[in-house]
């Protein structure tokens, strides 16, 4: 019997992921000392209060749902392939043992398996949910479509999450801490001055709406480089107009051709040009 068709609290994803002949041992309690962790997973920020209301909850029901392992290297050694978070509260509650479900995994279905974990419970924060599926990607040859497909969420949603991966470090320990949710963060991409906005954004509390505006107006009121004209072409609109009375504009490009426009106010500038164009040529 498959121990994860049982515990619906695991999820739809895992259960999709192991199948009845990858499961070596079920229900089997293992010493923590022999449980190291995942180096594959995808989360690296536990948040303290979350842990010790599991240690708490732990330490009055034991252990609902078994951690998932895989063997090692090593004869006496497992690897965490799903349930990080129920080893660290085991530790704090003071367990020396925990119940176990010990499955054949290659690297790659330890990294699937972590990422499902975590992301269909919302576990981690959006740029290590970006960091998994770079792993998948850089790694195992994932591309963003088959990401999708594997983890339940549109195209869109891992190419956002991507994209954050491109902002300065500064913004990304900013996302990391919990300031900027991924969708205030995902506006700022691609902008030089992203950590000053992501402060002002933070500092005034703005909501996603309000950042796409204050992002909309630095956007609009860049500044824009002044194109400073040559000053033989400058001389030679200046003399063209003391002859003939009428303001005229010289735009000339690198390979030297170009246009010549003529600003006339009424039909008297209009009549006085046409005749000296005539009257030379």
């Amino acid at each position: 019997m498959n121990p994860f068709k049982i515990k619906k609290g695991l999820g739809r994803g895992l259960s999709s992921l192991i199948g009845d002949n990858e499961v070596i041992k079920s229900q089997n309690k293992l010493s923590i000392s022999s449980i190291v962790r995942n180096k594959y997973q995808p989360r690296k920020i536990f948040d303290k209060e979350s842990l010790d209301e599991l240690t708490t909850s732990i330490k009055e029901r034991g252990i609902i749902q078994p951690i998932i392992v895989r063997k090692t290297d090593s004869k006496d050694k497992f690897e965490i392939v799903a349930g990080e978070r129920r080893w660290l509260a085991a530790q704090n509650a003071g367990l020396h043992e925990v119940p176990t479900v010990v499955i054949d995994a290659d690297n790659l279905k330890s990294l699937e398996f972590a990422i499902v974990e975590n992301v269909q419970r919302s576990d981690l924060n959006p740029v290590e949910e970006a960091e998994g599926y770079k792993r998948l990607i850089d790694e195992f040859n994932y591309d963003q479509e088959k990401i999708s497909k594997f983890i339940g969420k549109s195209r869109a949603h891992v190419s956002n999450c991507l994209r954050l991966l491109t902002l300065p470090n500064e913004v990304i320990e900013l996302i990391n801490d919990g300031y900027l949710s991924q969708g205030h963060a995902k506006i700022l991409v691609g902008l030089d001055n992203s950590y000053t906005l992501a402060k002002k954004i933070i500092d005034k509390k703005f909501s996603v709406r309000q950042a796409e505006n204050l992002v909309r107006f630095f956007k609009k009121t860049k500044k824009i480089k002044l194109i400073v004209k040559d000053p033989n072409l400058k001389d030679l609109e200046d003399s063209i107009k003391n002859k003939i009375g009428i303001r005229v504009f010289i735009q000339n490009k690198k390979n030297n051709s170009g246009k010549v426009t003529f600003e006339y106010k009424d039909l008297g500038q209009l009549n006085r040009l046409t005749e000296v164009i005539k009257n030379n040529y």
